[in-house]
C-alpha cells in the first residue's frame, strides 16, 4: 500500500527568471562582443580572459534558461517526473563550463608571459569598468532566487565573479599606466583563474551530488528517519531513499513497518505534509508492512 503526494510548494524557482535570463544573456552577449574586439586590438590577455570568462558565462546562462524552461514542462507517460531533473543538469554543465574557461585563460597567461605585448591601460581600464557595470547589474536580476535554487545560484556566481574579475582588470589598468610593466597583464589573468576556481568550486560539487543524487543539502536523512520512526505505529523503517528531483524539488520513498495495520488515508496525507513543510519534501511515496515477514522477502528485490 502506497501514498504518493505530488504538490509545488517550492516550483517557483527557476520558473519566475525567464525575463531575467534574457536580460543578462542579451546585456552580456553585446558585452563579449566589445570586449573581446578590444582585447584582440590591444593585445591585452586580461582583456581576452574576461571576454572569455564573460562568453563561458553567457552560455552557462542559456544553459541554465533552458534547464529552468525545460523543468516546467508537464509529465508524460515516458517523463513520469516531467523534465525536473535538466535544472540539475544545467547546473552541472554550468560548472564544467566554468573550468574549461579557466583551463583556458590559464594556459594562455602562462604562456604570454615569456614575451609579454606592451597593453594601453587607459583602454583596458573603460572596457573592464563598463563590465563592472553589466555583470553587477546581471547579478542582481538573480539576487533574490540564489537561496533556493542551485541553478538560479549558479546563474549569480557567473555574474559576481565576473564582477569582481572586471574590478581586477581596471587595477590592472591602472598599474600598466603607472609602472609600465608588462608582466602586470598575463598576471591579472592568472588571479582571474584563481577567482573563478575558488568561486566555482562549490558550485560544481552540489551540482555533481545532485546528479548523483544525494541527499539534497538542507535536508538531514536521519532525521528524517528519526521522524518516520516516531510516527504512531511505526515499529522500523527500511529502505528510506531521499534525492533531488530539481534543483529546488526533493522526492522520498521509504517502507514503513507498521504491525498493527494500514493506518488509513488521514496517516499518509498528514506524512506527506510534514515532511513537505518540515523537510522540504515535495514527492512522498511511502509502502507500508505488517512486518509478518514483507521485509525479509521484499529484500531480495531492489526498491526505487
Amino acid at each position: 500500500m502506497a501514498g504518493h503526494h505530488d504538490h509545488d510548494h517550492h516550483a517557483h524557482g527557476p520558473a519566475d527568471f525567464g525575463r531575467a535570463f534574457a536580460l543578462g544573456a542579451a546585456l552580456n552577449i553585446g558585452f563579449v562582443a566589445v570586449e573581446g574586439a578590444a582585447g584582440f586590438l590591444t593585445d591585452s590577455v586580461a582583456l581576452l580572459a574576461d571576454a572569455g570568462h564573460n562568453l563561458s558565462d553567457v552560455l552557462g546562462l542559456l544553459v541554465a534558461w533552458a534547464g529552468a524552461e525545460l523543468a516546467k514542462r508537464p509529465a508524460s507517460k515516458r517523463f513520469t517526473y516531467g523534465f525536473r531533473g535538466s535544472s540539475i543538469l544545467a547546473a552541472l554543465t554550468n560548472s564544467v563550463l566554468l573550468l574549461v574557461a579557466v583551463g583556458a585563460i590559464g594556459w594562455e597567461a602562462i604562456q604570454r608571459f615569456a614575451d609579454p605585448p606592451a597593453v594601453p591601460g587607459k583602454i583596458v581600464m573603460i572596457v573592464a569598468a563598463v563590465g563592472i557595470v553589466v555583470n553587477l547589474s546581471t547579478a542582481l536580476l538573480f539576487a533574490r532566487g540564489r537561496k533556493h535554487d542551485i541553478n538560479i545560484r549558479g546563474a549569480y556566481l557567473h555574474m559576481a565573479t565576473d564582477a569582481a574579475v572586471s574590478v581586477g582588470v581596471v587595477i590592472a589598468g591602472g598599474l600598466i599606466l603607472l609602472t609600465g610593466a608588462r608582466w602586470i597583464d598575463p598576471a591579472i589573468s592568472l588571479v582571474i583563474v584563481a577567482v573563478i576556481l575558488w568561486s566555482s568550486w562549490g558550485l560544481a560539487r552540489e551540482s555533481l551530488t545532485m546528479a548523483l543524487q544525494a541527499v539534497p543539502d538542507g535536508i538531514d536523512a536521519e532525521e528524517v528517519e528519526r521522524a518516520l520512526i516516531a510516527l504512531p505505529g511505526v515499529v522500523r523503517v527500511h529502505d528510506l531513499h531521499i534525492w533531488p528531483m530539481s534543483t529546488t524539488e526533493a522526492a522520498l520513498t521509504a517502507h514503513l513497518v507498521m504491525p498493527g495495520g494500514h493506518p488509513g488515508d488521514a496517516f499518509l496525507i498528514d506524512l506527506q505534509h510534514r515532511l513537505a513543510h518540515e523537510f522540504r519534501i515535495d514527492h512522498t511515496t511511502v509502502q507500508i508492512e505488517l512486518g509478518e515477514g514483507a521485509e525479509c522477502r521484499m529484500h531480495g528485490h531492489a526498491h526505487g
